[in-house]
């Protein structure tokens, strides 16, 4: 394909939630890099707990930023205008072009009114800018694209594949069964106009041996009235940033010797669990996800993650025993870190006067740092370069921040000893102990360094050699891997010549 020419926006739109939409976009995002295009990914509505910090210090989700990622460009709000962020089950914090704008509950937000279209406003000229910087854009939909009772304020399907005249290929998950209805289904509920912006079907999650379904394409294709442009296969041996933490519970607790048996408790409203990737492929730790009391017990390393409800969380851990279980591992010589919510939780205590999360204004926390939190409006989102503070020959590392709360030392000047010493000079974290620590800061186990110093007390253990692992380099591969693994099951120089033929 030549480098110059200029192509349609794409359009991943599916029949339903959890296709696999997000990693299809990453993978036609590197496919396009690697033929010589310039794309970026964009989704102008999405809801997640999972996040990012952008260079900017903005915030958007996790899943477009690893989607700018694949696309080998730096990630941007644009790219994610609209964020939602679950505080419960009926409302939500609403982040609009990387700053939250306040709360809303489910009935308010998707009123039909002025503000409403305010948005719609936001989104699309979000989308104009970035089509002026790259091309192709890749965009992903939400949800199904055919959510009949939700069209007149629907702002990510096919209202923005209309606003954007992108081309759109509808991906049906096969493993679920039913994808012949859901996707002759899903075209049938369409209006003409939308119709025709659906140029090509693709399967995605298929099992077994690919000829069976040779007639399956054929009745889709004469059903439909477009082409099946691909049938992608159900794979196991890449690794890309998952959208949500559904899967989590799977990686249960499989104690093994000669590693480090890491748990990381599982929240009901767990946010930014990418933090645990690295360490999850690292060769000396066995890692898993649990709020089982047994288990806790029996992990050399307990993990906080950060929580979007950090106060509803921490009581739900005192009500199934977690919270009691991580204090006696703790006493018994695991070592208990926090990040970001859970950081704030190993405090005294946990104060919202201004309800920021709910109705209560004190909880008392874990008790196993020195730190008292306040919860405040305003949120803090950057990116970050810092050291250790009593080590600060292991060097300079990165991550991000990305958090309502303000924590302070409980007592001024007494056993207070921060984590880390920003670069710009400010500190970061507490350091009880060895075996005690918390941070603000996501991405910190990114840091091979960090991981070192993690895992320094529970040395003995670990009976692996340690190599290496460069997280960037791991990455970048298993972006390659998922584009050749599309690569092979798509009919690409169709694809091309939908997104090249005009149509209109």
């Amino acid at each position: 394909m030549n480098e110059k020419s200029v192509l349609h926006p794409l359009m991943l739109a599916g029949t339903g939630s959890d296709v696999g939409k997000s990693v299809l976009a990453a993978a036609f995002c590197r496919i396009f890099l690697q033929d010589g295009f310039t794309p970026a990914p964009f989704k102008a509505q999405n809801m997640a707990l999972n996040s990012y910090a952008t260079p900017e210090g903005l915030e958007i989700g996790r899943a477009q930023a690893v989607q700018a990622e694949a696309a080998g460009v730096p990630c941007h709000t644009d790219m994610n205008p609209l964020l939602l962020k679950p505080q419960n089950d009926h409302t939500c914090q609403v982040v609009l072009n990387g700053i939250a704008i306040g709360q809303q509950d489910a009935c308010e937000y998707f009123h039909k009114g002025p503000r409403r279209e305010s948005l719609r406003k936001e989104v699309c000229e979000a989308f104009d800018r970035l089509s002026r910087r790259y091309n192709p854009i890749v965009l992903e939909g939400a949800g199904s694209l055919a959510e009949i009772n939700l069209h007149d304020v629907d702002l990510v399907n096919m209202p923005m594949a209309l606003h954007a005249h992108a081309d759109v290929l509808l991906v049906g998950d096969i493993d679920r069964g039913g994808v012949f209805a859901s996707i002759y289904g899903s075209l049938l509920l369409l209006s003409p106009e939308e119709r025709r912006r659906v140029k090509g079907i693709l399967i995605n999650k298929f099992r077994g041996d690919l000829s069976l379904f040779e007639s399956g394409v054929q009745m889709l294709e004469e059903l439909c009235g477009i082409p099946v442009v691909g049938v992608i296969p159900y794979y196991h041996d890449i690794l890309i940033e998952e959208e949500d933490s559904l899967a989590l519970a799977q990686k249960s607790l499989q104690a093994r010797q000669g590693k480090v048996n890491v748990a990381v408790i599982l929240l009901r409203h767990l946010s930014n669990f990418t933090d645990f990737n690295v360490l999850e492929q690292d060769p000396r730790v066995h890692l898993f996800y649990t709020n089982n009391v047994e288990e806790i017990e029996k992990a050399d390393i307990i993990l906080l993650p950060g929580s979007k409800s950090t106060i509803d969380d921490l009581n739900e851990l005192r009500r199934c025993g977690a919270a009691q279980a991580i204090i006696r591992a703790h006493r018994k010589g695991a070592t208990v870190m926090g990040i970001c919510g859970g950081y704030q939780m190993m405090g005294a205590e946990i104060r919202d006067p201004y309800h920021v999360e709910g109705d209560i204004e004190m909880m008392p926390g874990l008790g196993l740092l020195p730190i008292v939190t306040e919860m405040q409006g305003k949120k803090v989102t950057r990116q970050v370069h810092f050291r250790l503070y009593q080590r600060p020959e292991a060097g300079l590392m990165e991550g991000y921040e990305i958090h309502m709360g303000v924590t302070r030392p409980q007592s001024e000047g007494k056993n207070f000893t921060p984590l880390n010493r920003l670069e710009e000079g400010d500190s970061d974290g507490c350091l009880g102990s060895s075996t005690c620590l918390g941070s603000y800061i996501h991405g910190i186990l990114d840091n091979p360094a960090f991981i070192d110093f993690l895992l320094e007390p529970h040395q003995e253990k670990i009976h692996t050699t340690n190599t290496p692992f460069n997280y960037h380099q791991f990455k970048e591969t298993q972006y390659d891997k998922l584009a050749a693994h599309v690569r092979a099951h798509i009919n690409l120089p169709l694809v091309y010549e939908i997104l090249t033929q005009d149509y209109d």
